[in-house]
C-alpha cells in the first residue's frame, strides 16, 4: 500500500467524449495510468468532479458564456465519471471550480500529509490543485502518465512549471509509484 492520498481529477465524460469541446486528447491513457494506481491507494482515494455552478458569479459569467453548453446541473451526463470509474466505491467530490484543493479533501489528505495526483487536464485542474496544496504544506506528486493535457504540448509545459516547485511538487511516474513500496519516492 503506498502511504499517501490519490486524487483522481475529473476523470468525467465531458473530457472523454472525442465530441466534447472539452476533450482531452489523452484522456484514455490517464485513465489507464488512474487504473493502475487504484490498487495501490485502497480507500485512500477520492474521485473529484467538476460541475457547474447553479449561478455563476464575477470572471465565472463571461466563461460560461463561452461555454454555456456546460451550465447543467451535476446530475447531467456530462458531468458522471466515465463507465470505468462510476461504480469505483471511493469519496467523489464536487467542486465548481478548477482547483480542488478544497476543505474536504484537505481534511481527507491531512492524516497521510501526502497527494498524488491523477486525471485531468495537467495544465487546468490539476495544476491548479496542486499549487494551493502545496501553499497549505502538503507534499505533492503529480503523476504525470496518469494525467492528460489539453493537448500534448500544454501537458508538457504543465509538468515542467509542476517541476520547479520541487521539493514540494514533484513530478512522477505510475511504475515509479507503485514501485514505492516503503511511500518514499
Amino acid at each position: 500500500m503506498t502511504t499517501g492520498h490519490l486524487a483522481v481529477i475529473d476523470m468525467q465524460r465531458v473530457f472523454a467524449d472525442p465530441d466534447s469541446p472539452w476533450a482531452t486528447p489523452r484522456f484514455a491513457a490517464a485513465a489507464e495510468g488512474v487504473r493502475r494506481l487504484l490498487p495501490a491507494f485502497g480507500d485512500q482515494v477520492t474521485f473529484t468532479r467538476f460541475v457547474a455552478p447553479e449561478q455563476p458569479t464575477g470572471a465565472w459569467r463571461a466563461y460560461y458564456e463561452r461555454w454555456p453548453f456546460a451550465l447543467q446541473p451535476p446530475q447531467a451526463p456530462l458531468w458522471h465519471l466515465t463507465d470505468d470509474f462510476a461504480g469505483t466505491r471511493h469519496h467523489v467530490l464536487d467542486a465548481p471550480t478548477f482547483g480542488k484543493w478544497t476543505p474536504e479533501l484537505a481534511e481527507r489528505v491531512a492524516p497521510a500529509a501526502r497527494l498524488f495526483l491523477a486525471g485531468v487536464s495537467t495544465d487546468c485542474c490539476v495544476l491548479s490543485t496542486a499549487l494551493p496544496a502545496a501553499d497549505a504544506g502538503i507534499e505533492v506528486v503529480v503523476v504525470a502518465d496518469a494525467c492528460a493535457g489539453a493537448d500534448d504540448d500544454s501537458h508538457a509545459k504543465a509538468l515542467r512549471l509542476l517541476d520547479l516547485y520541487r521539493p514540494l511538487i514533484r513530478v512522477s511516474t505510475v511504475a515509479e509509484v507503485l514501485g514505492d513500496r516503503n511511500g518514499l519516492l
